[in-house]
């Protein structure tokens, strides 16, 4: 497990927290979600951005640039459909 100090934690909170990003596609493990835009729902402990796919997931991917390109905010809402995740309170899906 990837030990951080509390404050980095914190820090990245704030600058990732509410993010609309895309994967890094020449990372291999990342493939699956290439040209997909997620939002970061939070930042963990252990440094990793727990991200909506807007698949009825949350993925956790560690909160860096190495990993992670942030859109604007502007563009990435037009390509980000927060009903698309079947996890909300009331899911339309159901009859």
């Amino acid at each position: 497990m990837n030990i951080i100090p509390i404050a980095e934690c914190e820090s990245l909170k704030k600058e990732w927290t509410d993010q609309f990003v895309t994967v890094k596609p020449e990372r291999p493990e990342l493939q699956r979600f290439a040209n997909i835009v997620g939002r970061v729902i939070t930042v963990n402990y252990n440094g990793k951005a727990l991200i909506d796919f807007q698949d009825g997931g949350w993925y956790d991917i560690t909160a860096s640039e190495l990993y992670l390109n942030k859109l604007d905010a502007a563009e990435a809402k037009a390509k980000y459909n927060a009903k698309a995740n079947s996890a909300q309170p009331i899911p339309e899906k159901q009859g």
